[in-house]
């Protein structure tokens, strides 16, 4: 969310969060913006969010990790449905392949290989290395996810 949006809505809505390790996220990112600035990457909105939705929530808001669905996604959908009070489908494990009306007008730009998918991929850990011009970024972005991580089901 930009800075200046009204965040109380989120007092009207079931919010749950997903978190990927930056590292993964900085080397996917860079194939498509050169040079992002710490803000283009979210992890500093999302712990504000994080922060905002903790204090007027009456439980923890749930946390994902990317890595934890790709490597067991029927126990983490189970584990999110069960904290979010939904009942859990095997639906949820697959869908058609193909760009939907609510992806967006970005979808096209960053979804591409997702609108290929018909289900939860295995994860590959990424090996790429954060570029050193990057590198006070990936440890602005790290320190948020950690602070996340702790909190993630699991």
């Amino acid at each position: 969310l930009l800075p200046e949006v009204d965040r109380q809505w989120l007092d009207e809505v079931t919010n749950c969060f997903l978190i990927r390790d930056p590292r993964e996220v900085i080397a996917s990112y860079i194939k498509k913006r050169e040079n992002p600035a710490v803000e283009d990457l979210g992890y500093v909105q999302q712990v504000e969010i994080f922060d905002f939705v903790r204090t007027s929530a009456e439980s923890l808001p749930p946390i994902l990790d990317a890595k934890d669905v790709l490597e067991n996604p029927e126990r983490m959908m189970r584990l999110l449905c069960k904290a979010i009070g939904v009942e859990f489908s095997e639906s949820m494990l697959s869908w058609p392949p193909g760009f939907r009306e609510t992806d967006g007008v970005w979808a096209k730009h960053w979804y591409g290989e997702v609108a290929k998918t018909t289900s939860f991929r295995p994860y590959h850990p990424r090996h790429d290395e954060v570029p050193e011009r990057l590198s006070k970024i990936y440890e602005r972005c790290r320190d948020c996810y950690e602070r996340l991580y702790e909190w993630r089901l699991h």
